[in-house]
């Protein structure tokens, strides 16, 4: 008992003494429940939508500014034809569209069933889903009581990319995401915070190699082992979950290529910064794998989310790099539209990478 008693002691004596470690464990479970208390919604709000009206009058215009008026949706395009609804889908500029058929105020005027098409991207099955209950809601209540007598709107749903609005085809591309997180910025973040831990590293740093030539050889076993995760998540998606894959498999593999090294480079400066494996762990999950989680639209519409979380899901490189799979594997897509998100991306691996070497400069000096 005296000896477990010791080692109580010794143990809470190295956790007071490390600050960081100490500020890192108190906050960890009060950032959780924040950001969990935030981004666990399902509602959908700004719903983006593009409205198709070929012959406007008085009826069709009314019914477009209380579509636009009501709170829920924000029209970004009102078109005479439905050929720009294709671009608009694959660059997720519009999530759901309303087509007013030909003839839709006469057949109201003459107390007939008129029918209007809602499709909307159901690439996210739950957030496509709610999106139509919010515009199946909208048709039914479009027209102010006094009107509604005797006129039925007959709404057509339909589903883009994901007909079935199955949810495996939501998941698996996102964990690729979650897999290579593990494996680049956590495990390398620990692993050389072991090796500082050891003596490895600082044998290392006072070697002929320059610093970016440690980090070199470091990261590149982790490159490899990231490169097969890839080809081995997409396999098993087509394989075992039966998951569409209608893009480009090269750019595919080159766009994971760059997460990995955003990925890599984010663990190598949690190690550069962590004075143990324990502060490397905790500040791996608390900067890695729980925005990953949370605020990459990995499971949470970012859609859903207040302003803040959203402009703090920018800074998140696998909120990007889901857009990119998701993209690629479901919509079919390429660079044409996927360009800004690879740009962020890019942008990330050079900052992080500059960051990573300068940290172990400073080491060295």
């Amino acid at each position: 008992m005296k000896a477990l008693a010791g080692l109580l002691r010794k143990e809470a004596y190295h956790i007071l003494r490390d600050r960081r470690t100490l500020a890192v464990i108190l906050l960890l479970p009060v950032i959780q429940v924040v950001l969990f208390g935030y981004a666990v919604r399902t509602d959908v709000q700004d719903v983006r939508i593009a409205i198709v009206d070929s012959r406007p009058d008085a009826v069709t215009t009314m019914l477009r500014s209380r579509l636009a008026g009501g709170g829920v949706f924000k029209v970004v395009a009102t078109l005479p034809n439905t050929e720009p609804l294709e671009g608009l889908f694959r660059s997720g500029e519009a999530q759901a569209a309303v087509v007013l058929e030909p003839g839709f105020a006469q057949a109201l005027g003459r107390g007939e069933r008129a029918q209007v098409l809602l499709i909307s991207d159901a690439t996210e099955p739950n957030t496509g889903a709610t999106i139509q209950g919010y515009l199946v809601s909208a048709m039914q209540t479009l027209l102010p009581p006094e009107q509604q007598r005797g006129v039925v709107i007959v709404p057509r749903p339909r589903l883009r990319f994901n007909p079935t609005a199955e949810s495996k085809n939501l998941f698996v591309p996102g964990l690729m995401a979650f897999v290579l997180t593990i494996i680049s910025s956590l495990m390398t973040a620990i692993t050389l915070t072991r090796e500082k831990e050891t003596g490895t590293m600082e044998a290392l740093l006072v070697s002929p190699l320059r610093p970016w030539q440690i980090i070199v050889g470091k990261v590149t076993p982790y490159l490899a082992i990231g490169f097969i995760s890839v080809v081995g998540v997409v396999l098993e998606a087509r394989i075992v979950f039966r998951v569409p894959f209608r893009g480009s498999g090269p750019l595919l593999m080159a766009e994971s290529m760059l997460f990995i090294l955003v990925s890599l480079a984010l663990g190598v400066l949690i190690s550069a910064r962590s004075a143990n494996q324990r502060v490397a762990m905790t500040m791996a999950l608390l900067g890695t794998m729980l925005p990953t989680l949370i605020l990459s639209g990995f499971l949470f519409p970012l859609e859903s989310m207040p302003t803040p979380l959203q402009w703090l899901g920018n800074i998140v490189p696998a909120k990007w790099f889901v857009v990119i799979v998701r993209g690629i594997m479901l919509k079919g897509i390429g660079i044409e539209h996927l360009w800004r998100e690879t740009l962020v991306l890019a942008g990330m691996a050079a900052v992080l990478l500059t960051l990573s070497v300068r940290s172990f400069h400073a080491r060295l000096e």
